[in-house]
């Protein structure tokens, strides 16, 4: 059995910073692709960010990338997220999931197991 859990999201003003955090418990983490979703009202469920089990490949959306950071610490357990930056239209459900296979993928299908999602509000 895999567990995720979410935290750190916050109300933020535009402009600012949060790292979200992904505590994984379960089977062994580091043979799991871990990757960063999110969902805002009214919206489908979006890619992020991925990494690999090895933390060296990482994979970004366009709509992030420059802003926001993917890292991994296998002797914690933890997936993190650093986002710099941040705008209103970031304002989301974020959530972790996690995938067994070779390669980082976007697809919101291809992920086994799901955290329950901590919010972040950007304001303006």
């Amino acid at each position: 059995q895999v567990q995720l859990v979410e935290s750190g999201g916050a109300l933020v003003q535009a402009g600012g910073s949060l790292r979200l955090s992904c505590a994984y418990s379960g089977r062994t983490f580091n043979t799991y692709l871990m990757g960063w979703f999110r969902q805002a009202p009214g919206k489908e469920r979006e890619f992020v960010a991925g990494i690999s089990w090895s933390g060296r490949s990482t994979v970004y959306a366009d709509s992030v990338k420059g802003r926001f950071t993917i890292s991994k610490d296998n002797a914690k357990n933890t997936v993190y997220l650093q986002m710099n930056s941040l705008k209103p239209e970031d304002t989301a459900v974020y959530y972790c999931a996690a995938r067994s296979g070779l390669a980082i993928v976007v697809v919101t299908s291809s992920y086994d197991y799901w955290g329950q999602g901590t919010q972040v509000t950007v304001s303006s």
